[in-house]
């Protein structure tokens, strides 16, 4: 219980030494990692506010925690910008790199436990919370809106790993649904964002920067991005381009409402001391001070030679094909002689192990958030589902020109001949834009998916031109395996889920 207050106070920003008090009064009556699906929720209807606060927080808590490790991320390793090591005890990364995932895969098992409790939780809160009149509307408003925002959240990122998948929509257990097909899915997920919209705040009062509580702008942020999901592979709704094109336009035109923005210096946003900022549209809090690390993070994404844990590596290939710009140094480690790591050869990810000295080499526990989305993204989902639904506008080619400019290093907000772009093939430009924006962020896999280019983007992963200092090309260490095709797109259902509920065959 003492725990869901502490994170609730570090996304308000409140005194660390008061946070750090409330946990060690906590730590011998509670587990950190206690599910709050069971302990969190006041049984029955709620009474009264902090009987639904509890049971918001705890959800809260109980996605940070499942959040913290890199097994949520998994189905990232697919893309074309992310490997692991060749070895090691990385084997459920490798089957996801080299695209040949096993029903066994332990990290897909623990992903999909994960959510569903989650999701559980979430609906105990939803249906906990009927039949409540609290005095304040408005708080619960922002409540119950959080709670849908949540459960939409997790089940868009378990559609992008599994693709159908069972609805669980109720408290009571339901241990035989079969899977829904993926617009079913679609549906339900656009259902609970639009509700979250409709109560959440147009920003969330008494929190840091960055939304780590929800408001409008968020759940219509990620509205735009499942649209844009829905008009791809599998289900390729083109009507749905337009809908992510509008939506995502009302969140730029009310940005500055939301609390929205572009930073300047793109670097900054893998800094510890930047970690809450405008450009985060949802964030996830942590503390290490205070028992709520971010495990994803600085010795991860390390060969041995930097006493790392070898687990998120950038690829070569991409590496080597990456425009040299500013965004590129921002990106990655350019300051290491990477091409003769001893272990393992592969660049380092600054987005991982942040600049130097932000996070020690010997430290895999850090302070750094969760950007589930940025406010880059938004504006580039404008921009490529304006060209794909036929509709360019001036402000499209200005979504893209802003991400463009302070590419280059330049202030986002001042138009530049010599990098602004008026024609073209926007859709494309600006899917091209992604790829290079979001490197090793997790977000190239469900790109590649949507657009049913995987087979063209893993084909030939192979290095062209890094060479060690013996003057040998260096090697791609995860070739493929399994098949590019789209039946192989999405993960199999956990071998366990299937043997409990034969239903999900």
């Amino acid at each position: 219980m003492k725990n869901t207050r502490i994170y609730k106070l570090l996304v308000q920003g409140s005194n660390p030494l008061v946070i750090g008090l409330l946990l060690l009064i906590s730590i011998s009556c509670v587990d950190l990692k206690e599910d709050p699906s069971i302990s969190r929720l006041a049984p029955g209807s709620y009474s009264n506010q902090a009987e639904l606060e509890l049971g918001v927080t705890g959800l809260y808590s109980q996605l940070a925690n499942m959040a913290s490790m890199t097994t949520f991320m998994v189905s990232g390793w697919g893309g074309d910008d992310i490997t692991t090591h060749r070895v090691s005890n990385k084997a459920d990364f490798r089957e996801y790199d080299q695209r040949a995932v096993s029903p066994l895969n332990a990290r897909s098992a623990t992903n999909w436990k994960n959510i569903y409790s989650t999701v559980r939780a979430a609906n105990s809160v939803i249906t906990n919370s009927e039949g409540l009149e609290l005095p304040d509307q408005d708080v619960q408003n922002r409540l119950v809106g959080e709670a849908y925002f949540l459960r939409a959240l997790v089940y868009f990122h378990l559609t992008r790993i599994f693709g159908e998948i069972p609805l669980h929509l109720t408290v009571d257990p339901q241990v035989d649904l079969p899977k829904s097909s993926q617009v079913e899915v679609y549906q339900q997920i656009e259902s609970d964002f639009k509700m979250a919209e409709s109560l959440l705040p147009t920003i969330y009062p008494n929190v840091q920067p960055g939304a780590p509580r929800p408001n409008k702008g968020s759940a219509k942020a990620f509205l735009a991005r499942l649209y844009l999901d829905w008009a791809g592979f599998p289900v390729k709704d083109n009507s749905k381009y337009a809908l992510a094109a509008s939506t995502a336009k009302e969140v730029i035109d009310n940005s500055a409402s939301y609390g929205f923005g572009l930073v300047q210096d793109l670097e900054s946003l893998w800094t510890i001391g930047n970690r809450f900022n405008d450009e985060s549209i949802f964030t996830i809090v942590y503390s290490v001070a205070n028992g709520l690390s971010n495990r994803k993070f600085g010795k991860l994404g390390h060969p041995t030679d930097k006493l790392g844990w070898q687990e998120t590596f950038a690829e070569i290939r991409y590496f080597e094909d990456f425009p040299d710009q500013a965004r590129k140094a921002a990106t990655y480690r350019l300051d290491y002689d990477w091409e003769d790591f001893t272990d393992q050869a592969n660049p380092v990810f600054k987005k991982i192990v942040g600049p130097e000295g932000d996070i020690p080499l010997e430290d895999y526990n850090s302070d750094r958030n969760d950007y589930l989305m940025r406010y880059a993204e938004v504006l580039l989902i404008y921009a490529e589902a304006s060209g794909r639904s036929g509709n360019v506008t001036p402000d499209a080619w200005e979504a893209l020109n802003k991400i463009r400019r302070r590419a280059e290093g330049l202030p986002f907000g001042e138009p530049n001949a010599e990098v602004d772009l008026t024609s073209g093939d926007i859709a494309e430009l600006a899917y091209t834009e992604r790829k290079w924006e979001f490197a090793g962020e997790y977000l190239r896999w469900p790109d590649l998916v949507r657009m049913e280019r995987v087979k063209e983007a893993l084909s030939n992963r192979n290095p062209r031109v890094s060479k060690n200092s013996k003057g040998e090309l260096l090697e791609e260490p995860n070739p493929i395996i399994g098949s590019l095709e789209t039946d192989n797109y999405f993960a199999p259902l956990p071998q366990n889920e299937v043997t409990l509920n034969p239903n999900l065959e």
